[in-house]
């Protein structure tokens, strides 16, 4: 499986965003992504391009301009901000490191390459049923937790 940078700090953003909620405090400026989460401002700016492009964020012009999901956190998987920053999750090993270029190209009869392709789609399928809104709950149950062990 692949992550990388750039999905790393798209589910961040997207989390952001997702807590932000679409009414509530506005659209959140690239900006303030960047100073709030500590990544590259550069980064951020390249990463909701991707993410409107996918649908998964809109944006507002103007002096309170800024960002906002699409849709409701639930309504967003894992697999679908992934896909909007990767493009691919996993890597097809016949496909992307061949041992034996021969006997793993597309015609030829690789014995593995179904394996791999049932790994991708398992992973697929797992990154698509988690949603924002599942991330959400799971981050609040912790900090539940580590608030009671804290006062313990």
């Amino acid at each position: 499986m692949r992550i990388t940078t750039w999905t790393e700090y798209s589910l961040i953003i997207s989390i952001h965003l997702a807590k932000r909620g679409r009414s509530g405090s506005g659209p959140v400026a690239a900006r303030e992504l960047a100073d709030t989460e500590r990544l590259p401002a550069d980064y951020v700016e390249q990463i909701l391009l991707r993410l409107r492009r996918a649908g998964l964020v809109e944006s507002v012009r103007g002096a309170r301009g800024g960002d906002y999901l699409a849709k409701e956190p639930a309504a967003i998987s894992v697999r679908d901000v992934m896909t909007a920053s990767e493009h691919q999750t996993f890597e097809i090993n016949c496909d992307s490191h061949p041992v034996d270029a021969e006997r793993c190209s597309t015609g030829a009869t690789c014995s593995i390459r179904p394996v791999w392709h049932a790994l991708q789609q398992r992973v697929d399928e797992l990154l698509a049923s988690i949603s924002l809104a599942d991330l959400m709950r799971q981050e609040s149950q912790v900090q539940e937790l580590v608030g009671i062990s804290s006062v313990s």
